[in-house]
């Protein structure tokens, strides 16, 4: 049995939402499960289409994207699927994993995306070490930590820490943090919290 699986971002996506069911049923799906969700939400009527699948079902999709969020989601779906005895078949790039192509293809397919990703992050060590190497890379920026001079000089001027967080841009616990790194007393700010209340 042939069971669809249609999916658009945004309620808008109307028209591409009906082509995909329409090419769906042209396929021969027999039954489509369809959601307008974004990718990364909840997917329940995909989940429903995976619990749907029998042995010998293939689920069937218009494109990659209409499925996947990333190249490990899909491998992840694909697993499910398949551990069911069903197979995916993704119309746009003609891929059926039911067959020995098919499997090919997509092997190929997380292969090629895997080592790109491995290349991206072998080039992003090697601009640290470069970039280390010349004194130009400090890390991220610890921002709270960098302000713990003015977090002192507030709350010496009688500020409260909910105020001293708020006009710095950092949250209360980076001030109590600053604090600490700094030996101030937690009760003195207890004190201009105290005051800042009841004023």
């Amino acid at each position: 049995m042939q069971i669809g699986y249609a999916r658009t971002s945004t309620l808008e996506q109307v028209a591409g939402f009906e082509a995909q069911k329409r090419d769906l049923e042209a396929a021969g799906c027999e039954k489509v499960f369809s959601e307008r969700v974004s990718s990364v939400a909840q997917r329940e009527q995909l989940e429903a289409a995976i619990d749907y699948l029998r042995d010998g079902d293939s689920l069937v999709v218009t494109k990659l994207d209409r499925l996947a969020r990333s190249m490990r989601d899909l491998l992840a779906i694909v697993d499910r699927i398949e551990a069911k005895g069903a197979g995916l078949r993704i119309l746009n790039m003609n891929l059926d994993t039911s067959t020995a192509t098919g499997r090919l293809m997509l092997n190929v397919i997380g292969s090629v995306a895997e080592f790109e990703r491995d290349m991206m992050l072998e080039r992003q060590r090697e601009g640290i070490a470069k970039a280390k190497a010349e004194g130009k890379f400090k890390g991220r920026k610890p921002t709270a930590r960098a302000k713990a001079g003015e977090v002192e000089a507030m709350l010496a001027a009688g500020e409260s820490p909910t105020v001293v967080a708020k006009k710095l841009g950092i949250g209360r616990s980076s001030v109590y943090r600053a604090m600490a790194e700094r030996g101030l007393k937690r009760e003195t700010a207890y004190k201009a919290e105290a005051a800042a209340e009841s004023a």
